[in-house]
């Protein structure tokens, strides 16, 4: 059987550059090679396959055709113990751990430190006026990731704010171990995170375990049969959680920002809802559940910019696929962006039409995958749409924004999508009461 089309690009670092710079990388060749195409990236022969179909056969056969895995710079940057490098019954066991983080009980008792950092944010930008919005959402999604999951406030001004950033801007790069290089300054970013996690996990595990945020949660964790997580890998887990509840929350609340600027009749609807609940009660779970036009927005702007552009496996069989051969050792990587951009399942795709999602019309299953899907989807799935409306439900309460000119709104794509420019806005407290 013939292997896909495509070509492996340059000897050793094949098409890695052009896949990093190029957002549209994807999309060009699957217009010139079709549904499934060969390339070569991270060092890896990888096959790109896109559509609900290619999403079906690759989540569907975790386990016995594929595993997860990442590029060698995110793997050794999340560290060997993340759940995200675990498979099998391994991968299984430590999952339901760690969602004892993310259940409804848990979710319950985030909302009111989450409504509480998102006022004060609120306020600080109706003061500034105008401003580069984009690194005030990464501290803001920092702020309530340090502050739900590990218990630290203000967590985007302390060290481990910073030695993030430095660690997650190397995730997906070359893994040239250098000190000037993206991975070396990451993989140094790494060792001061682990140093500062361990601090606060030593300190959370002599006191009592408050039980309001995530690592209160998985210290006081057991499985099946009755071990707890050691040290090390709950630093590793922290560290996932905290990238998990920030780069792509980011991306997401900025890709709202940004379409609801450029579709007032949206906002307009949006804000319309808003008034039907009380403004002057804090916002519960309940609230949150009823507001079935915001829903439909915050899935649209998850379709149309999913925060997270494929899912990475790698082949342990051989096996088939539109009638080409996946050899075994070969990286797979399903497009979500690609499967959110088919025409087929959504007309007119490059529109922004929350209506699409109005009815519950029987989508079909891994038509729709901002959160990946099948045994791994995301953990924090709830989480992270817990966040993204409450975000959005109170600023559209207390705030209305524009964009100014002359900025470049195009989207760097990796790791995970942001405007070139920042998304440069400017603010004034709304006239809603």
């Amino acid at each position: 059987m013939a292997l896909p089309p495509g070509s492996f690009g340059l000897p050793l670092i094949g098409d890695t550059i052009n896949f990093l710079q190029d957002a549209q990388f994807a999309k060009k060749r699957h217009q010139q090679y079709g549904p499934i195409f060969k390339s070569s990236i991270f060092g890896q022969p990888t096959v790109f396959m896109s559509g609900q179909e290619a999403n079906l056969f690759v989540l569907s056969n975790d386990n016995q055709y594929f595993v997860a895995t990442w590029p060698a710079s995110t793997r050794a940057l999340l560290g060997p113990l993340s759940l995200s490098l675990q498979t099998g019954a391994n991968h299984q066991n430590r999952r339901k751990l760690l969602y004892q983080a993310f259940g409804p009980r848990a979710l319950v008792g985030y909302v009111g430190a989450m409504e509480n950092i998102t006022q004060r944010y609120l306020d600080k930008w109706a003061k500034m006026e105008t401003m580069t919005w984009y690194p005030e959402l990464r501290n803001y999604t920092f702020d309530v990731a340090a502050k739900l999951l590990v218990g630290i406030d203000n967590g985007s001004e302390t060290a481990l704010g910073h030695n993030f950033e430095t660690w997650c801007y190397g995730l997906f790069s070359i893994a040239l171990d250098l000190p000037w290089t993206r991975f070396g300054k990451a993989k140094k970013g790494r060792k001061l995170l682990l140093a500062e996690l361990e601090n606060i996990i030593r300190d959370r595990q002599q006191g009592t375990p408050s039980g309001n945020d995530a690592l209160s949660l998985l210290i006081s964790a057991r499985d099946d049969e009755g071990n707890s997580l050691s040290l090390d890998e709950l630093k590793d887990q922290v560290l996932l959680l905290l990238f998990a509840g920030h780069d792509t929350l980011t991306s997401a609340i900025a890709t709202f920002c940004l379409l609801l600027a450029q579709n007032p009749d949206v906002m307009a609807k949006v804000r319309a809802e808003q008034q039907q609940f009380p403004a002057t009660e804090p916002l519960t779970l309940e609230q949150l559940k009823q507001m079935t036009y915001l829903e439909q927005v915050m899935r649209e702007v998850l379709r149309l910019v999913p925060p997270v552009a494929g899912i990475f496996r790698t082949a342990i069989n051989a096996c088939e696929f539109g009638g080409y051969e996946i050899p075994k050792g070969w990286s797979v990587l399903s497009g979500i962006t690609q499967t959110h951009q088919d025409s087929q399942l959504y007309p007119e795709p490059d529109r922004f039409d929350p209506e699409r999602f109005s009815s519950e019309r029987s989508a079909k299953p891994f038509s729709y995958v901002p959160f990946g899907g099948g045994l791994r989807e995301c953990l924090g799935k709830e989480f992270a749409r817990l966040e993204m409306k409450l975000f959005a439900a109170k600023i559209v309460r207390e705030l209305e924004w524009e964009l100014l000119p002359d900025q470049d709104l195009n989207l760097i794509a990796v790791p995970t999508p942001r405007p070139r420019d920042g998304l440069r806005v400017k603010f004034r407290r709304t006239t809603m009461k």
